[in-house]
């Protein structure tokens, strides 16, 4: 998915390929702390501190996550024996929380210092995510316990998402963030394509819930690098007469009123519903039409996701060859195509075209990622930093879990196979919301006095 993830936005374009960024070598920033009051020399962000710190903690965090998102969806098809309805219902419990809460996450995170609550959210995901190998030890896990797991779970995850998204900014300058976009996606790339060769192999060696601890593991020892940062975030002054309702108005005003940020929010939005689709069929068409052990499963899901490291390591020189504005349209448009060869997938050599299918959305994902992600957190003003991201996460992300239910619902009535052609040929018209806006007329995108 545009998941990545990257989700993402980092969208989840590539984190729903497996279920669901290596570094850019762009020149030295002079980058500039919150409130722009005090400079970091002329360092690039391989020497700066607390980048790295918030650039580990995020990728610890990934490398779990993507175990789990094959973990869990073998783990319910296998030892739990869920449908393809089921399968999406649990694909809408890990992104509903972007609905439920979205907008008004991105309220609080606007009022609050964001670091701490980013450490709350990874503590809580551990206890959670911790809670399915006990049950499953035990021999009382249900689908229900998954359910509410990934729904809970997926609540710290928009709080942690929106603060490390709107955090960023002030840990490295506004001159940093395509750099630290591009590093932050290079290791969700590395997760994406790491994550389900290693998911796979312990599922097949351990058993599916034993997995799922390293996930757990993975968010302690996130908190752990984040409570290490020494970034002092200010917090605004807020208007006591303002309501929360108020305020989230305020964020989407502003992301639907721009008249660059709307066809984004368009595009990614459609990308990350059939991102959902794939996500709610991909590991049954593999492991049971297919018939494919966990270990080959999670190595074709490994070999499509590997291309987003790639692009994350290219995403800077295109961007700097065509322009910001350029890269937006044709990554999209280049690859979307490559996934009509999706339905092709057939067992043995013919896994290679599922591979290749997915590799391509990830490639194109990721490279439209960098360049999107950057842009907004650059023209968004820092008092909206918080609602703007949760905003754009309400929409884009929000249309995962529908894509979910979706892709259940079609996998029951047409079949998996006719489920991979409806994915792919919504990969190819997602391009067309940034075809019909003034971004195809853009080498480079405007200056924020100029939007």
């Amino acid at each position: 998915m545009m998941r990545s993830r990257t989700a993402e936005d980092s969208v989840a374009i590539s984190a729903s390929v497996a279920g669901r960024r290596v570094a850019d070598t762009a020149p030295p920033y002079r980058l500039t702390l919150s409130n722009r009051s005090s400079t970091i020399g002329c360092v690039t962000l391989w020497r700066h501190r607390d980048f790295r710190l918030l650039w580990a903690g995020e990728s610890v965090a990934q490398v779990g996550i993507m175990i789990s998102h094959l973990a869990l969806p073998l783990l319910a098809a296998t030892a739990l024996g869920a449908t393809p309805w089921e399968m999406g219902l649990l694909v809408a419990a890990e992104r509903g929380a972007f609905l439920l809460i979205g907008l008004p996450a991105g309220v609080l995170l606007d009022r609050v210092r964001r670091l701490p609550v980013m450490i709350g959210a990874n503590l809580a995901r551990f206890a959670l995510i911790a809670s399915i190998p006990a049950a499953w030890a035990a021999g009382v896990l249900t689908f229900g316990h998954l359910l509410a797991v990934a729904l809970l779970a997926g609540v710290a995850t928009v709080l942690f998402d929106v603060g490390y998204q709107s955090v960023l900014p002030a840990v490295v300058g506004r001159a940093g963030l395509v750099e630290g976009n591009a590093k932050l996606e290079s290791t969700r790339a590395a997760a994406e394509a790491a994550g389900p060769a290693m998911g796979g192999g312990l599922v097949q060696l351990a058993g599916a819930a034993a997995a799922v601890l390293l996930d757990a593991v993975g968010y302690l020892v996130s908190a752990a690098l984040l409570a290490r940062m020494r970034t002092r975030e200010t917090v605004p002054p807020r208007d006591p007469g303002r309501t929360v309702r108020a305020e989230m108005a305020e964020g989407l005003r502003y992301v639907l009123g721009h008249r660059l940020l709307r066809p984004i929010v368009l595009c990614t939005g459609t990308a990350n519903l059939f991102g959902g689709v794939l996500a709610a069929v991909s590991v049954l068409f593999l492991s049971r039409e297919l018939r494919q052990p966990p270990a080959v499963v999670g190595l074709v899901l490994a070999a499509g996701s590997a291309a987003g490291v790639l692009a994350a390591v290219t995403a800077g020189a295109w961007i700097r060859r065509l322009g910001q504005g350029r890269t937006l349209v044709l990554a999209l448009l280049a690859t979307g195509p490559v996934a009509l060869v999706l339905p092709l997938t057939t067992p043995g050599a013919g896994l290679a075209w599922f591979a290749l299918g997915t590799a391509a959305v990830a490639y194109g994902g990721v490279v439209y990622n960098v360049a999107q992600v950057s842009f907004r957190q650059a023209v968004c003003p820092d008092h909206l930093l918080g609602r703007m991201n949760a905003s754009i996460r309400f929409l884009v992300w929000g249309t995962i879990p529908l894509g979910g239910l979706l892709g259940g619902a079609l996998g029951e009535l047409a079949g998996l196979r006719a489920t991979l052609l409806v994915t792919a040929v919504g990969f190819v018209l997602c391009p067309v919301w940034l075809l019909v806006s003034p971004l195809r007329r853009l080498r480079d995108l405007p200056a924020p006095a100029q939007t």
